[in-house]
């Protein structure tokens, strides 16, 4: 009965305290939340994509955040949503009400506040409960050993069963042996590829991802686009490679990093501009879309180092400055490791224009596509033949006009592999008509040549 008794009394008190953790969580959130009707409300997320969609017969607004800090699926009617562009710091509750008596619409001010605590609840406001749990989803994230899947049931399928089912389906349709390399031709060093959806541009990656289907390295240098880290500012400010010691998770399995040249990158980290803060890798797909490949194509263990590249944009204005040294020393330690070991390959993650409304163009994406595709063109002729220097000039011409993310990664592989040269294996474009906008990729297979004796 003692021992019953202390149990007892044992649950009681955990009960109380995790009652009171809950208490406390509710009234920091509750001072936190919207909660007055005179004071100008907290901007909407610029961040936040606002997506037209029908759903069952109802004009709906789709929230989409790149972000991932939204806790779930949000939509509002279309004439609701009329009311967000007053969400811009320069209004408060009692303001927007008054404004609609003007024409003619009665809204009760604790009805619309409501609505709006609501919106902020959702993390969908800029507001002081959006900057705590921003920060709490990062730290969670930051203390984690392993980056979990971000993509599974969104770009690519939730199951490893119905992951092989599509990979199966799409590389048979497109062929095995049009894809192979010959010998002479040289043994397969790295690969520029794209991270398109799955959904949109499955097809663009079996041309060039079936041509590692034999390759047996035990481990891949992953240099890929960091989508991400400019919204961290000043986070990495001066840090244009941000790395993780994160093994990578998707369904497929879980692919470690390679610790021991990680330990070199941390070593020369203030020389190569490298940062391991990486919040940066914690929603970023350009990765993650990668190593489905590979693990779907590989049976054999593998490591991976994982380094999302950022803009490079200073080179476009002074090519020995910061960065440019950054980039340059990166380079070397990357071609010093790795250039000659046959053990080591390197995956190149970037897509290719980003134009249209959707990127901030006046024009659509459909009056631009042939002077599009010529400068893509362009930009992998320049790729395969390992033109490093005309390709920084190519990008350097109207600073970047047509958004081609996947220049960092590739001129900071370029960089590392001089020796290189290549062929185009494939290219291709998604045109998001309802958006009036559209994406390029393509993709370049670097070979190592064979040495003449």
């Amino acid at each position: 009965m003692k021992n019953g008794s202390n149990d007892s009394t044992q649950n009681d008190q955990t009960g109380g305290a995790g009652s009171s953790k809950k208490r406390d969580s509710d009234k920091r959130k509750k001072e936190l939340l919207v909660s007055d009707v005179e004071i100008n409300l907290p901007p909407i997320r610029s961040d936040v994509e606002m997506i037209p969609v029908t759903h069952e017969d109802k004009e709906l607004i789709y929230f989409h955040d790149p972000q991932g800090y939204l806790p779930g699926p949000i939509a509002l009617d279309r004439q609701i949503a009329a009311l967000l562009p007053m969400l811009d710091g320069n209004f408060s509750v009692r303001d927007i009400c008054n404004d609609l008596k003007r024409y003619g619409s009665e809204v009760d001010e604790m009805e619309l506040l409501a609505f709006v605590r609501q919106l902020d609840e959702s993390c969908l406001l800029m507001s002081p409960w959006f900057r705590k749990c921003k920060q709490e989803i990062e730290e969670v994230f930051e203390s984690q050993d392993v980056r979990p899947a971000v993509c599974a049931g969104q770009s690519y399928p939730q199951t490893e069963m119905e992951i092989r089912e599509l990979l199966n389906a799409a590389f048979s349709q497109n062929g095995e042996d049009q894809h192979r390399l010959s010998a002479k031709e040289g043994r397969i060093k790295a690969l520029y590829a794209p991270h398109i959806d799955f959904r949109v541009g499955l097809s663009s990656y079996i041309p060039a991802f079936h041509r590692l289907a034999d390759l047996r390295p035990k481990r891949v240098v992953l240099l890929a686009t960091s989508h991400y880290s400019g919204s961290y500012y000043p986070l990495y400010d001066g840090k244009p490679f941000v790395v993780t010691r994160k093994s990578f998770e998707t369904p497929l399995g879980v692919v470690p990093a390679d610790q021991d040249f990680i330990d070199i990158l941390e070593k020369n980290s203030e020389m190569s501009g490298c940062s391991f803060t990486d919040r940066a890798h914690r929603n970023e797909h350009s990765i993650e879309l990668h190593l489905i490949f590979l693990q779907y194509l590989w049976s054999h263990s593998f490591s991976v180092v994982p380094i999302l590249v950022g803009s490079l944009e200073e080179l476009y204005y002074m090519e020995d400055g910061d960065t440019g040294q950054k980039v340059a020393a990166m380079a070397s330690l990357l071609s010093h490791h790795f250039a000659d070991d046959p053990d080591t390959f390197f995956l190149i993650s970037g897509d290719l224009a980003h134009v249209g409304k959707k990127f901030g163009d006046p024009d659509p994406a459909s009056t631009m596509f042939e002077a599009i595709e010529r400068f893509d063109r362009e930009f992998l002729d320049l790729a395969v033949n390992g033109q490093r220097e005309e390709l920084l000039a190519l990008i350097k011409r109207d600073f970047d006009p047509y958004r081609i993310c996947g220049f960092p990664p590739l001129y900071t592989a370029m960089c590392a592999l001089p020796e290189l040269k290549g062929s185009v294996a494939g290219y291709d474009l998604w045109h998001e008509s309802e958006r009036e906008s559209a994406v390029t990729f393509g993709s370049v297979l670097f070979q190592e040549l064979p040495k003449s004796h």
